[in-house]
């Protein structure tokens, strides 16, 4: 609801502001941010906000209807201001904001030419240096494209897959079954020359770079060639990899000339959702599609949008000198973006919102695939709003659980007992928010574990600790009645009202039923729910036992650096931090080590001896010899 007195308030307070590039913050009544937005002229676009509110889409109007203040920052440029947003909007996660949700960088293919012999893997940046010594191709929308791309290239040009070592270990071994099968050419044999592996390489490089029809032409030659030498089942392996090929290209949609590269957005959004769409458009064929979903809170205009768009490229190694949006969401602030791309880049790059002609036609195929992201988001919604309902009526809970706590123990013996907490919210696993508990209680048993578990995370909550909250509208436990009744036990201390349920195995270790402590539940008749349950189930015994795991190979690694003289618990803990693993720490310099807050010079120089004593004593011995 709209307070009239605070927006006309609001209004004569932005009018004060200056005409300057800046970035603006609104804040709720409780002072948290909730928005955080950026111009080149602060006056005009803050105001704008608060007039011709009839104008503002339902979005915009929730957030004007929970602005309460707001405060400024003047920058000097509107790029210092694009920057300035970006950090602020990552550092306070304003709730109307659209934020790219996953910042790792976009992964490669690399292909190492400085090897005699090279091979693919999958990087996520390129490292700098000479083209010579490396070749990447991408980036690519998630690894299990770069994998799928990977494994057809291996498979197509018979690479080898092994971890052997070339030219280091031909000769040594017998060729293994890939080779006896036709998959691999089988450097190992040393029948292998270099000179006719980097012409395979050639053809790999002009396949990653969608030339297909000179790979093909080349490949039609050696058909025939093995053809005419009676060499029929090489030639039918080849002709099944041109199979293949033409195929592959096939789906390649070809859209503009060979020499056309550029990434273009399209946009779609509604009351219930927001898509983007990024359509990778390289040598004139879309080689990748990229598609972005928003919560109904965020807001997406072109100021937010564009400093979407800041963000995503900072993952992104290789920017397009085109980049063609959506002409609705194209006014004034694509200065400023223009001219970040461009310094990132070391190359100008270009905004273009087309307005006919053939970029207009790619926008609109851009905005049809955020369309089909938003149908399917939104099916997929009320698939899982749907499911929850079916749980809900299955187990007569009072309110539809949005927010659903799985809980296992797991342990090594009697050692290293650790409870994993998986949460799913809106029927999806939220990983972010998973927890783990180190059990420290003397009782060993399940039981006591699980309410030590349980007892801290809802202290922890109960203290206002936002890691902890909210509260769950629904607790499933990997166990039996017994477990179900310890858990209520722990509630009722704290006078909590949460439903309780475990999770309950047939012989086959699958999820036979649910139990609220006196009566069984079957679920075998609902596959839906069934599967529901029987993934939260794998997925928290997955996490336990991770954890569990891991606790057990940090104090196995610790127990190890404890013999050193010297060295306790305290400082193992300290050195494996300090250097991540083992094998970091068994490679370091005894300065290094002592260069660790906490280790002295003595002990640096003792646990640097400790790793190297062998080496030591081979080289007095070959010293006396």
């Amino acid at each position: 609801m709209i307070n009239n007195t605070t927006v006309k308030k609001l209004c004569d307070d932005a009018r004060l502001l200056p005409l300057k590039p800046g970035v603006y913050l609104h804040r709720d009544a409780a002072g948290n941010i909730i928005y955080v937005g950026k111009s080149r002229a602060l006056k005009n676009r803050v105001s704008s906000y608060f007039q011709a509110l009839e104008k503002h889409s339902p979005k915009t109007l929730r957030l004007v209807s929970e602005i309460a203040s707001f405060d400024y920052i003047v920058t000097d440029t509107e790029q210092e201001a694009l920057i300035l947003e970006n950090e602020l909007i990552k550092l306070h996660s304003p709730k109307y904001n659209i934020k790219l949700k996953d910042g790792r960088r976009y992964p490669y293919l690399k292909l190492s030419l400085s090897d005699d012999y090279p091979r693919l893997s999958m990087v996520r940046k390129r490292e700098p240096g000479s083209k010579n010594e490396a070749l990447y191709f991408g980036p690519y929308s998630g690894t299990k494209t770069v994998f799928d791309i990977m494994d057809t290239a291996n498979r197509f040009f018979r690479l080898p897959t092994c971890k052997k070592q070339f030219p280091r270990d031909i000769g040594k071994t017998r060729p293994c079954i890939y080779k006896q099968m036709g998959s691999c050419v089988g450097v190992c044999t040393g029948e292998v020359s270099k000179e006719q592996y980097a012409h395979i390489i050639e053809k790999l490089v002009l396949f990653l770079k969608n030339d297909f029809s000179s790979v093909v032409k080349e490949l039609k030659t050696e058909m025939e060639q093995s053809a005419e030498r009676l060499e029929f089942e090489r030639a039918a392996q080849i002709r099944d990899t041109i199979y293949s090929l033409e195929k592959l290209k096939s789906k390649q949609k070809i859209v503009a000339s060979p020499d056309f590269e550029a990434d273009v957005f399209g946009l779609y959004q509604d009351d219930l959702v927001t898509c983007a769409a990024m359509l990778v458009i390289r040598q004139g064929r879309i080689c990748d599609v990229c598609e972005f979903t928003f919560s109904p809170k965020e807001i997406l205009t072109g100021e937010s949008f564009f400093s979407f768009l800041a963000e995503l490229y900072k993952s992104r190694d290789l920017i397009p000198k085109k980049i063609l949006i959506d002409a609705p969401l194209f006014f004034d602030e694509d200065t400023a973006l223009s001219e970040y791309l461009s310094s990132r880049a070391g190359y100008a790059v270009h905004l273009i919102s087309p307005e006919r002609g053939d970029n207009l036609a790619l926008v609109k195929l851009a905005k049809d695939n955020a369309k089909e992201c938003a149908d399917r988001t939104k099916n997929n919604d009320r698939k899982d709003s749907e499911l929850l309902v079916s749980i809900a009526q299955l187990l007569r809970l009072g309110v539809v659980p949005d927010r659903i706590e799985s809980y296992d123990i797991s342990n090594s013996g009697a050692q290293h007992t650790t409870c994993g907490m998986v949460v799913v919210e809106g029927a999806k696993f939220k990983k972010s928010a998973y927890k783990s508990f180190n059990i420290q209680s003397a009782e060993m048993d399940d039981y006591s574990a699980m309410a030590e578990a349980l007892t801290r995370r809802v202290e922890r909550a109960l203290s206002g600790s936002e890691e902890f909250l909210p509260l769950p509208d629904l607790i499933l436990l990997d166990g039996g009645k017994g477990h179900v009744s310890t858990v209520r036990r722990v509630l009722e201390e704290y006078s909590l009202d949460i439903p309780v349920f475990g999770m309950v195995k047939d012989d086959y270790h699958k999820t036979r039923c649910l139990t609220d402590g006196e009566n069984d539940i079957s679920i075998a008749s609902n596959g839906p729910v069934f599967r529901f349950v029987f993934s939260i189930q794998e997925e928290v015994h997955r996490y336990s036992l991770s954890r569990m795991d891991a606790r057990r190979r940090k104090s196995v690694k610790t127990s190890s650096l404890e013999k050193i003289k010297g060295i306790g618990k305290a400082k193992a803990d300290v050195l494996l931090r300090a250097f991540g693993s083992l094998k970091a720490l068994k490679d370091a310099s005894a300065e290094d080590i002592a260069a660790v807050s906490g280790i002295s010079k003595q002990n640096g120089k003792d646990v640097f001896e400790y790793f190297h004593k062998d080496a030591q004593a081979s080289k007095d011995g070959a010293e006396r010899s």
